[in-house]
């Protein structure tokens, strides 16, 4: 098959002249060279004097940015010339062209082609540079256990709704029957420090009040109890439950000592309510997790602040017990913002993994959102929406917000636009020199996303998913380190 010659040539005049002007782009941005002497020779050459030679056996070709494009042929012995071989170069050519064309420039491809035999059947990597295009890629398309990493994307759910400056309320009302009431709207950050600050403020305020009668928790802004899949009722805090009224985590750190059970935590104290449990588990040390079973969740965190109000001087004489605010009758005599924004807590959440934190920021996002009281059900349409409308993406499938679940699936594609969406906010992520990322940990899973900051301020942005039991990212992420800019 014979193409006309002319029209070949100018494709591929064409073709060559954008090439020639993206290698001159990528001299004029400052790009870092290749990190292997032989590579940097060879590519200062190339960007020198950018000339592609070919000698086959029907002809030759060169080409040269000044010069254009020269074609020559050789003759068969009787003197004619072959009737293909012009346009069998040219095609070459062009094919070769759009493999330069296809590829950033000033990136070892075979070296990152390499890092594909790392890539099983069930595992997936996608690297694509500030401008989306794509450095590296295999079964990006394929859904997989995110694990922990898809908690970038419920801290982005909620940073969306709600907003990085957004921070959590607690209410404190008084009714008239001099009951203290407290309503929570799901801060995972009510720890005793906290506790013990709010105490402070309402000994003052009620410094001149009759003497109180009971401490009522009102935790209807979640609906209880809250089931979250793959959290199961073991005494690992990754497996603590959720509440809009919670306190420590929903956990109590303990130990074990001559004078007994004694708190692993200086500024919490083991209250008999808790020693109970204790015992009951049999431990001598580690951690206990409360759960919905006998309000356990909620009952603990009236407790902690009756022991921190009663340590200011406050008394009740009735007892701590379950109820609702009136908002007709009950008046609001204090309101505790967080002292951490959402953007403070989201750092927290994904430096230390911490599953309960983030359904906490999911279901009072699809109960700020939709109304409450929060639910799973409105926690996930809160996040499919978001995949929708901003992320143009109806096929993610989210469970929960954690990752903790093993029915959660994305692929390495919809993780990568969620870290485009994501980038504004890169610096609440874990640092480690050039690189910001969150790690995700499974039985049988392990998985890494984030961005490689180049020397010119811009961002690779890459996901790795291994659905393999066995791997681990860490050595994979240190090959793509030497090898990107």
């Amino acid at each position: 098959m014979s193409f006309p010659s002319n029209i070949l040539e100018a494709i591929l005049k064409m073709s060559f002249s954008h090439a020639m002007d993206r290698v001159a782009s990528t001299r004029s941005s400052a790009a870092t060279p290749l990190r292997h002497a032989e590579s940097v020779t060879t590519a200062r050459q190339a960007v020198a004097r950018p000339t592609l030679n070919l000698h086959l056996d029907r002809g030759s070709v060169s080409i040269t940015k000044n010069s254009g494009i020269n074609i020559q042929n050789r003759s068969h012995s009787n003197g004619s010339q072959h009737p293909e071989s012009r346009s069998f170069i040219l095609i070459l050519v062009l094919a070769l062209l759009v493999g330069l064309l296809a590829f950033p420039v000033g990136l070892p491809a075979q070296e990152l082609a390499n890092l594909k035999r790392f890539i099983g059947k069930n595992d997936s990597i996608l690297v694509t540079d500030a401008n989306g295009q794509v450095v590296l890629e295999k079964n990006a398309d394929k859904k997989r256990m995110p694990a922990s990493i898809l908690k970038i994307f419920t801290s982005l759910v909620a940073l969306h709704y709600l907003g990085a400056d957004y921070r959590f309320p607690t209410e404190f009302y008084l009714d008239d029957q001099s009951n203290l009431k407290i309503k929570g709207y799901g801060d995972p950050l009510l720890i005793s420090e906290v506790i013990s600050k709010i105490s402070q403020v309402l000994a003052l305020l009620l410094k001149s009040s009759q003497p109180l009668n009971d401490l009522v928790l009102d935790d209807s802004y979640f609906q209880q109890p809250l089931t979250i899949p793959g959290i199961t009722s073991s005494a690992q805090p990754y497996d603590a439950p959720n509440g809009s009224l919670c306190v420590n985590f929903n956990t109590v750190s303990f130990k074990l000592t001559s004078q007994g059970y004694v708190s692993a935590e200086p500024q919490t104290p083991l209250l008999p309510f808790v020693i109970k449990k204790i015992k009951a588990s049999g431990l001598k040390q580690g951690r206990i997790v409360f759960s919905h079973s006998q309000n356990e969740i909620v009952l603990y965190a009236g407790k902690l602040f009756q022991y921190f109000f009663e340590k200011q001087g406050m008394h009740f004489k009735g007892k701590v017990k379950l109820g609702r605010i009136n908002d007709n009758t009950d008046r609001l005599i204090f309101r505790y913002d967080s002292s951490s924004s959402l953007a403070e807590i989201v750092v927290k959440l994904l430096e230390h993994s911490n599953n309960f934190t983030t359904n906490q920021l999911l279901i009072a996002t699809g109960a700020k959102i939709i109304g409450p009281p929060g639910t799973l059900a409105k926690a996930v349409t809160i996040a499919s929406d978001y995949a929708k409308e901003m992320l143009n993406n109806e096929d993610i499938t989210i469970v929960e917000g954690s990752g903790i679940s093993r029915d959660n699936r994305i692929s390495a594609v919809q993780m990568n636009q969620v870290l485009q969406e994501f980038l504004p906010y890169h610096h609440l992520m874990r640092r480690q020199g050039r690189e910001f990322y969150k790690t995700g940990t499974l039985y049988g899973v392990s998985t890494r996303a984030g961005y490689i900051k180049r020397s010119n301020g811009e961002f690779y942005r890459y996901v790795i998913m291994f659905n393999t039991p066995g791997k681990s990212t860490n050595g994979l992420i240190l090959r793509l380190l030497r090898i990107l800019d």
